[in-house]
């Protein structure tokens, strides 16, 4: 067994940088873990979950009501920005849960 002595300026030094890379890894994976495609909603989605058309959807993308992220053509949304959306609804048509 080999015994290492290190200053404690020195270790202190240490375990803040590896700090922060266990802080800039649980980022990474979390942002990771947003851009799974898998739970985001597309287009038919959207319109299915909100009973809106496809030119109702765009005027709210447009209007900036609904979140919304372009990935080449094709159009996701989080669930999130979804429930964000129609909690808002509700509680300005007086509807409070």
């Amino acid at each position: 067994m080999e015994i290492i002595s290190l200053d404690i300026r020195v270790f202190d030094s240490l375990v803040r940088r590896v700090e922060t890379l266990a802080k800039k890894a649980e980022m990474l994976d979390r942002k990771d873990r947003d851009m799974s495609l898998s739970d985001w909603l597309d287009n038919e989605d959207m319109c299915r979950i909100l009973g809106v058309t496809k030119r109702t959807l765009q005027n709210y993308r447009n209007s900036g009501i609904l979140p919304y992220y372009q990935m080449r053509y094709k159009v996701l949304y989080r669930p999130e920005d979804v429930e964000k959306l129609l909690d808002a609804s509700h509680k300005t048509n007086g509807h409070e849960k």
